[in-house]
């Protein structure tokens, strides 16, 4: 995390721009079959591990990864980061009422914190005219809250003309932010059961994208350690 931040601090210092995604299961799984979405995770010039998932089985498989880098925290730390270094933000995505409530809170949280605009995630008739007005906001930094894979194919479209030093995809984090959604339990964040906690508040639309997630994630781990035993 501490390393995370501090590259895209000196990144948004600099004028770099800096096109950044988090990888879970589920978008690891997906990116398999769906050629875009693996093109504009690709394309990323930081990828962090979101999902505990993706940390346990890294370490299966024998790489060394020393932490998750969640979203949601990464956000906050960058508000953070953001508030002491007076680089303004742009919150974009989730319903008008999410969004606007979401973006006081964060004026409360990070005293100082300039927002140069927000807008809500249904823009799709007209994206050209939001690009614009997050362009002539001259924020710094954009999250998107918008559902993968539309938030991470519509970042790399449009990388190029949003006019911010930084752009990432945050999810859910603003029905988070807004008390929307309630967040997993500590525990059940340090034993990567996040996913389930998602399936008890939202049964009837989390559990089967998860049961087949997960299910072939393991099957992908299972046939990649044993490839691995006999290099």
């Amino acid at each position: 995390m501490d390393q995370t931040v501090e590259k895209i601090h000196h990144s948004v210092a600099a004028g770099h721009f800096t096109q950044h995604v988090v990888v879970n299961v589920a978008k690891l799984v997906n990116m398999r079959d769906d050629s875009q979405l693996s093109e504009s995770v690709r394309s990323c010039d930081i990828i962090n591990i979101d999902g505990m998932g993706v940390v346990l089985g890294a370490r299966f498989l024998g790489h060394s990864v020393p932490e998750r880098v969640a979203g949601v925290d990464l956000f906050h730390e960058l508000l953070k980061m953001s508030a002491a270094n007076h680089f303004s933000v742009f919150l974009l995505g989730a319903t008008d009422d999410v969004v606007s409530t979401a973006t006081s809170k964060v004026k409360a949280l990070y005293p100082g914190l300039k927002v140069a605009g927000y807008h809500h995630g249904y823009f799709w008739d007209d994206e050209a005219a939001l690009v614009e007005k997050v362009r002539a906001s001259g924020a710094k930094l954009l999250f998107v809250a918008i559902t993968s894979p539309k938030k991470e194919n519509f970042i790399n479209r449009w990388r190029d003309q949003l006019g911010v030093d930084f752009v990432m995809g945050v999810g859910g984090t603003f029905d988070v932010v807004a008390g929307k959604v309630k967040r997993a339990p500590q525990w059940m964040q340090r034993y990567g059961l996040e996913w389930l906690y998602r399936v008890i508040q939202e049964p009837g639309r989390m559990w089967k994208r998860y049961l087949t997630t997960n299910l072939k994630f393991a099957l992908l781990l299972i046939k990649e350690k044993w490839k691995s035993l006999f290099r």
